[in-house]
């Protein structure tokens, strides 16, 4: 809070069109910086995709993988219970040949039947589960695959956008530092509606100056009046076509 005061303070020092001069100061900044970014082309959104395709990939396997995990012990457990069937059926067996009466050796009978029916219903599984981990094995062999061929592209994008930006980081440090004294002008309400302005226009121009009695961001004609009025520099003027901020100075034109 106290910083915020003395920052209202200190641009309260500067007058309007010194704050006017400062903010199109900060417009040819940022546009030198624009320029500098354009040679960097679609490098950063393309870094930036191939990342979120690596990630996605690498979920998609993680995912497989946990599949695949689930269908081994599926696998495990099916196995499992035919060899407890199998012990079952030997320990039913051993029983019928002790049977009293006919009774008990059909009830046994239809224990080990039983047995049995589970053991085929489980090696019918074994196959379904089987089969399922051969697919699943394929899915994450060529998810794996492309992700290798996804990280290949990703690290030469991204070796490629280490150059530029090493290569303009002088520049850019530089611009940074202008930048920041002119912002050191300009008031935190200002400063808000130009990034806002910049932010909703094609190429970044959130303040034009006026040339051949025309504004310089969308070409319309500007009245004599309100010309004047700019020239004054005693307050923010607005473009009312285009919502650029209108400046006028001579030595630009």
């Amino acid at each position: 809070m106290a910083t915020t005061n003395k920052k209202i303070a200190e641009n309260n020092d500067y007058s309007m069109q010194e704050r006017i001069r400062a903010l199109y100061e900060l417009q040819k900044i940022d546009s030198k910086i624009d320029e500098i970014n354009k040679v960097k082309g679609e490098l950063p959104m393309e870094v930036a995709d191939l990342e979120d395709e690596v990630a996605g990939l690498q979920t998609r396997i993680d995912n497989i993988q946990s599949e695949i995990d689930e269908l081994n012990a599926l696998l495990r457990q099916a196995k499992e219970e035919i060899e407890q069937n199998k012990a079952m059926i030997v320990k039913y067996t051993e029983q019928q040949n002790n049977v009293r009466n006919n009774r008990e050796f059909d009830a046994i009978g239809k224990e080990i039947e039983y047995q049995e029916l589970q053991n085929q219903l489980c090696e019918k599984h074994i196959k379904e589960y089987n089969a399922a981990l051969k697919v699943k094995k394929q899915l994450i062999e060529e998810a794996e695959a492309t992700k290798a061929d996804r990280c290949v592209d990703l690290e030469a994008k991204r070796e490629e956008l280490n150059s530029i930006d090493a290569e303009t980081a002088k520049d850019i440090e530089a611009l940074r530092a202008q930048e920041q004294q002119a912002r050191d002008v300009i008031d935190e309400r200002l400063l808000t509606a130009y990034g806002r302005i910049r932010s909703n226009v094609r190429n970044g121009l959130a303040v034009v100056s006026v040339k051949r009695d025309a504004c310089g961001g969308c070409y319309n004609r500007i009245p004599p009046q309100r010309q004047s009025e700019i020239r004054m520099g005693k307050k923010i003027i607005i473009c009312e076509y285009c919502g650029r901020i209108l400046v006028s100075f001579p030595e630009e034109e």
